[in-house]
């Protein structure tokens, strides 16, 4: 029977992971290895060159990472299909991977049979996640969104300096403004972020990063 063998190309910075896969590959007769790129921009000229079915993209890489590379590479050769192979399960990155266009995610300890029929998936148009990928995934669609607080730019400056530990009359000499205006900002900024006093304005500003 004659069938043509899924083209593989492998992206990874590290050249022992990348001979590593290349012996894998071997054993599947319907999977053939046509490149191995060392770097993001080395994957989308041989993406061009080889025109491989499916790519196994490492996800951290120096200058350009796995995620850019995946985004660049569907938009050169949008038929090619990526799986994100990874030692990182981090939301982030799981969720970087799969918006950049990743047809699947698996972690690096994946077993030699279950990588190839994640590559058969993907050559299929079918997605494969790891366990762990889903987990994240699930987790990222389920927490709840970081509180908008919407304080204006002068009730940032106020808050600031409530967080140094300041009175409104040490505020008022520090801005320039009077007292009954500080005390104004203040009431609103505790309003706000809900809370019922400076130093639990204070706390909700360190915990939320709001004067980043």
């Amino acid at each position: 029977m004659n069938y043509q063998p899924i083209r593989v190309m492998i992206v990874d910075d590290h050249a022992v992971v990348r001979s590593g896969l290349a012996t894998f590959l071997l054993v599947y007769d319907d999977l053939k290895l046509v490149a191995e790129a060392g770097s993001g921009v080395e994957a989308l000229r041989l993406c061009r060159e080889k025109q491989p079915h499916v790519v196994l993209m490492d996800l951290v890489m120096p200058e350009m990472d796995g995620a850019d590379t995946t985004k660049a590479i569907k938009l050169q050769c949008p038929d090619i299909q990526v799986v994100a192979l990874t030692s990182f399960r981090e939301e982030e990155l799981v969720q970087g991977a799969l918006q950049a266009g990743a047809i699947g995610y698996l972690l690096k300890n994946v077993s030699a049979d279950a990588l190839a029929a994640a590559i058969r998936a993907a050559y299929a148009g079918q997605p494969t996640l790891a366990p762990e990928a889903t987990q994240a995934l699930i987790h990222a669609a389920t927490k709840p969104p970081e509180p908008q607080f919407d304080l204006t730019p002068r009730e940032l400056d106020v808050l600031a300096l409530v967080v140094q530990g300041l009175n409104n009359g040490e505020i008022a000499d520090k801005l320039v403004i009077s007292q009954s205006t500080v005390k104004f900002h203040v009431s609103s900024i505790l309003s706000k972020l809900g809370v019922g006093s400076r130093t639990e304005a204070a706390a909700t500003a360190v915990q939320y990063k709001l004067l980043a």
